[in-house]
């Protein structure tokens, strides 16, 4: 898995860029970030850029790993976190995008791959 984390805007935005398979120490390097920018600015936008995904490392490959998961997250810092853009090419982004919504207190968007510069200007807007 490839992840790339930049901060923007001062550190009020987190770009997420990430493909291949999410591994437990990649997602606890982004809980990491995103909890010291929150701590520093209270709120954070996260941009996340999404290509080639192929899915979650399974529990098995996870079993010596360091506990951050997803639920613990956004259940901690959802709040915190005011708008979740998910940029990306394939169907199920969209999908997965939706399904988050009723779980987070974010405004949650998705944009395809050749709309990204609208998830930038909607991420930076009102900023």
């Amino acid at each position: 898995m490839s992840v790339e984390l930049h901060e923007e805007a001062g550190g009020k935005i987190l770009v997420v860029k990430m493909s291949g398979t999410l591994k437990k120490p990649d997602y606890g390097r982004f809980v990491l970030k995103a909890e010291q920018l929150i701590k520093e600015h209270g709120k954070l936008r996260i941009l996340c850029e999404v290509r080639n995904f192929d899915g979650f490392e399974t529990a098995a490959e996870q079993e010596d790993e360091p506990d951050y998961s997803i639920s613990k997250f956004e259940l901690k810092h959802f709040a915190e976190v005011e708008r979740l853009a998910f940029v990306g090419d394939e169907a199920w982004e969209q999908t997965w995008a939706a399904f988050r919504r009723p779980f987070a207190a974010a405004t949650i968007r998705y944009f395809d791959q050749s709309n990204a510069h609208e998830a930038r200007e909607w991420i930076y807007s009102e900023l």
